[in-house]
């Protein structure tokens, strides 16, 4: 019979490089965890609870740490722990997982770059020293956490969430003084000039078309030689339409000059027919 184990990572935020901090929180979450203790008599086994035996911890011989590198410029510049906009913009990414005793776990190269074997040998030695820092902070942390234990002081979340080291993106609150607002507030309209009136003129380009304002010129740069043929002909064609609505405004008037005293008859054709329905009277019951 054997322990399973199970590591579930609940990220809280995210600001880059979470594989690197998914495996230190991995790795020391294991180290931090206890069992049950076992005792085993022949095939008897029994498993203590906390209360009859203290909970022992896991048989760890190495901790493998995480050091993530970001190119950037095809392998020109390389940076150690890239933030989340450092990652938009990289080139590729290479993880190595090593251990304190020098020993690579594990490499992993990502993107679209092509690393040579010099980039590779100085990543890893400068991934031996992130290491060997990383496990020493990991392995003072537990065993100051083991000291407030048995002192019977706080420890773990509960000793997090006062002095907010689990939170990200917090700012100091700053006192607003509100006393006199409304004095304040007619000192600073008194002293700032009168809005300015702005009166917006309509240009009319062609019949039934209308703009807010004269416009301005385009400051998105000059056009392309088939953007400026197409300008060009809606030009074209907005001048002959306005060039046949004129001509269409005088031949009307002249129509009507001339019919203006004939008046002017609507046929019951462009009527619809109106049906108001009533409701029938029921016939008088007599005995």
């Amino acid at each position: 019979q054997v322990w399973q184990i199970r590591l579930d990572l609940h990220l809280l935020n995210h600001d880059g490089n979470i594989i690197d901090a998914a495996s230190i929180a991995g790795i020391v979450s294991l180290c931090h965890f206890r069992r049950p203790d076992v005792s085993v008599q022949g095939e008897d086994v029994t498993v203590y609870s906390p209360e009859e035996r203290d909970p022992v911890p896991l048989s760890i011989h190495h901790m493998p740490i995480c050091v993530s590198f970001a190119f950037f410029q095809q392998g020109t510049y390389v940076l150690v722990d890239p933030s989340e906009r450092e990652e938009c913009v990289m080139d590729g990414v290479l993880v190595i997982a090593m251990n304190k005793h020098r020993e690579i776990c594990t490499m992993q190269s990502s993107g679209g770059i092509m690393l040579v074997k010099d980039q590779v040998l100085r990543c890893s030695k400068i991934a031996a020293v992130k290491v060997a820092e990383i496990t020493e902070l990991i392995q003072k942390a537990l065993q100051n956490d083991q000291k407030v234990r048995k002192e019977g002081g706080k420890f773990g979340f509960a000793e997090s969430v006062p002095n907010q080291k689990i939170t990200a993106f917090k700012m100091e609150s700053t006192a607003v003084d509100t006393n006199n607002v409304e004095k304040q507030a007619e000192e600073i309209i008194t002293k700032a000039d009168p809005p300015t009136e702005v009166f917006a003129k309509p240009v009319l380009h062609t019949p039934g078309t209308a703009q807010i304002g004269e416009g301005i010129e385009n400051s998105w740069g000059d056009l392309e030689e088939s953007d400026k043929e197409e300008a060009a002909e809606g030009k074209e064609e907005c001048e002959a339409t306005a060039f046949e609505y004129q001509q269409m405004q005088s031949e009307g008037t002249s129509t009507m000059t001339e019919t203006k005293d004939e008046p002017i008859v609507l046929s019951d054709s462009e009527e619809e027919e109106v049906v108001i329905l009533e409701p029938q009277e029921l016939p008088r019951k007599t005995r």
